[in-house]
């Protein structure tokens, strides 16, 4: 479809339940985990280990060809690197040209170099060969041929405002401030959104060659410090973000964030956190994995009950989720690439622990079984 024919909000089609086996797949601090599944969701192989000792940021697969995955990797000594495989994780080659800042300017306070590449996401439909990537520090890259070959976005690393974006202290720190939820609009391939850990959602409607911060109603904090941010499949125009401060929707049209999270019975907002999903047929659905956000640092599960969260009237109410996770003295907390949607009718979500659990749920939620156990800390989890 030309980007001249974008598609109105509302329009795109609800995507078909998905059927049939499917794979989890697990980005860890210590390699990428594969798991199987068949089509009732009951029954899980043990997850397959690849690229141990490495630690896995993000690994994806690719919505064209089932075999074929990516992931963002990094070991002991090496450089970062994005790894492909062809045969569903058993093999792996590295990147040709993996993701690099180009020379620095004369007058650059230091010369950037990739230290994570944290986050990868396929591009438009149209572009079936087109990856972007995210890294730490704070940059976007572009592939077209599957992965193989990558080169920086100029027109975000050359935009007058991008130092200004970014926290050139923090992005010097080995893990420092990111860039990701990287997203293209379905309708057009020139439309897009990404998150800067330090430096807020940006968007783009040219294809990257201008760049524009939606920071609609929010204080400077909370407009430069987003965790995950997730487009509704749906209805593209409507994001939902989450971070240190809370749980904040923006339809675009209104350009406002409205924070709309959990509260406590004191009418208090309790929705820190990294984690969000969103329903895939429905825009005004999602869940979130709120931490304690009050006190700085502590970032753990509210009272040692992690649950989730799940709200479909945009926000407006909420419900608890939390039968089968553990009632008291649970500290783990769910990192934001390590919450999934399955796509099953009825929707089967998945959240990968910090300390190496895989939890599942056949019911939107309601009800929840361990179905791996043992695994290093999960910075991610995918669904192929």
């Amino acid at each position: 479809m030309p980007d001249s024919q974008v598609q109105p909000k509302h329009k795109l089609r609800v995507p078909r339940a998905r059927r049939g086996p499917f794979r989890i797949l697990l980005g860890t601090r210590k390699g990428a985990f594969v798991m199987e599944g068949e089509g009732t969701r009951r029954d899980f192989e043990a997850p397959q280990p690849a690229m141990l000792g490495r630690t896995c940021f993000h690994i994806v697969r690719d919505p064209f060809q089932r075999d074929v995955l990516l992931a963002g990797v990094r070991g002991p000594g090496e450089a970062p690197m994005v790894m492909r495989s062809e045969d569903a994780g058993v093999s792996w080659a590295a990147a040709d040209e993996p993701p690099r800042f180009g020379p620095a300017e004369a007058d650059a306070p230091f010369e950037r170099e990739v230290h994570q590449v944290f986050w990868l996401s396929p591009g438009h439909p149209g572009d079936r060969d087109t990856w972007f990537a995210g890294t730490c520090p704070q940059g976007l890259f572009r592939s077209d041929d599957g992965g193989r070959r990558w080169a920086p976005v100029a027109g975000l690393h050359g935009h007058p405002r991008f130092e200004e974006w970014t926290d050139l202290t923090g992005d010097r720190t080995p893990d420092g401030p990111k860039l990701h939820s990287v997203h293209v609009d379905p309708r057009a391939s020139s439309r897009m959104t990404l998150a800067m850990s330090s430096g807020g959602v940006l968007a783009t409607e040219d294809g990257g060659e201008s760049w524009e911060r939606l920071a609609g109603g929010l204080d400077h904090d909370a407009a430069v410090t987003p965790q995950l941010v997730v487009p509704a499949a749906t209805n593209p125009d409507r994001l939902w973000m989450q971070g240190h401060h809370g749980l904040h929707r923006m339809d675009r049209e209104e350009g406002v964030w409205v924070r709309t999270g959990p509260r406590d019975p004191d009418g208090e907002f309790n929705d820190a956190g990294f984690a969000v999903a969103v329903h895939p047929h429905d825009p005004d659905t999602c869940w979130v994995v709120p931490v304690d956000g009050k006190s700085g640092g502590r970032r753990l599960p509210l009272g040692g009950r992690p649950a989730l969260y799940r709200t479909t009237d945009a926000g407006e109410t909420w419900e608890r989720q939390g039968a089968g996770l553990a009632e008291e003295g649970a500290w783990w907390t769910v990192k934001r690439q390590a919450l999934a949607v399955d796509g099953c009718d009825p929707l089967g979500l998945y959240l990968g622990t910090s300390s190496g659990e895989v939890w599942a749920s056949r019911d939107e939620g309601e009800s929840w079984a361990r179905i791996a156990s043992g695994l290093p800390a999960i910075y991610s989890v995918e669904i192929g």
